[in-house]
């Protein structure tokens, strides 16, 4: 409609500019025409501004505080997610630099350390420092010691560029308050071969009914953020009990 628009404004200002007819009055003729086209036919650009605390129509869910964390550590987490049949789905080997990403208690992180073995090294990305510590003093109370913490903002996890072999993100992409540049920076932090692991609780299908639905994600939604942002998607996994497993690779 913009285009259209855009066509009649000009097919209009030659009509009123014919030789022998300009001067003042055709210029304000052609002014008044043109600012009428432009209040009734609204760019595309404004059609796609986001409300605040909203992306491409979804409402950005609240940040989990680190005060929560036990609720992280729940024994009943292992029945509702199955933490080890998603490591197990993983593209994941030895000595393999992988980070966590919202890593929160560092629940996914201990058992990713054990994947990549001593020779590998796991990073635990948070925004909230109190997150971090929280999550190394569990790695430390198991013997981890291939855990570092890494301290991100809300708009760059300030991870080395081009050098992350695996990135998992789990239940904490739907908190993101900007996810645009979040999506960018951790694509530029991706190795040629990188893989990053989306992991968000099912707004369709079987999901935790004591999970909120701003903090669930359905599969066109994803796919409406994560493909303009320069990815493609390598693989969907439906096998866990209540979540989608997305692995996404940089556009090639």
């Amino acid at each position: 409609m913009a285009r259209g628009g855009a066509g009649m404004a000009r097919t209009l200002a030659r009509t009123v500019t014919q030789p022998g007819t300009w001067g003042r009055k055709g210029a304000t003729v052609v002014v008044v025409l043109l600012a009428v086209l432009a209040v009734s036919l609204p760019p595309a650009a404004a059609q796609t501004v986001d409300e605040p605390g909203t992306y491409k129509g979804r409402k950005i869910a609240d940040v989990m505080s680190f005060r929560g964390a036990g609720w992280l550590e729940r024994a009943t987490r292992i029945e509702e997610e199955n933490p080890d049949a998603l490591i197990a789905a993983l593209p994941i080997d030895k000595g393999m630099l992988v980070v966590d990403i919202g890593c929160g208690s560092g629940y996914h992180a201990r058992r990713l350390a054990a994947a990549v073995g001593p020779e590998g090294t796991v990073l635990c990305n948070d925004i909230q420092p109190q997150m971090l510590r929280i999550a190394s003093e569990l790695a430390a109370r198991e013997g981890i010691t291939n855990i570092s913490t890494v301290l991100g903002t809300e708009d760059d996890p300030n991870l080395p560029e081009g050098e992350v072999d695996l990135m998992l993100i789990v239940d904490v992409y739907h908190e993101f308050s900007q996810p645009e540049p979040m999506l960018h920076a951790m694509r530029e932090a991706l190795a040629p071969d990188g893989v990053i692991a989306l992991v968000e609780f099912r707004l369709e299908g079987r999901s935790a009914a004591h999970i909120k639905l701003d903090h669930r994600m359905s599969i066109e939604q994803v796919m409406k953020e994560w493909i303009p942002a320069g990815y493609e998607l390598v693989e969907r996994i439906d096998s866990l009990p209540t979540q989608h497993l997305f692995l996404f690779r940089a556009a090639r």
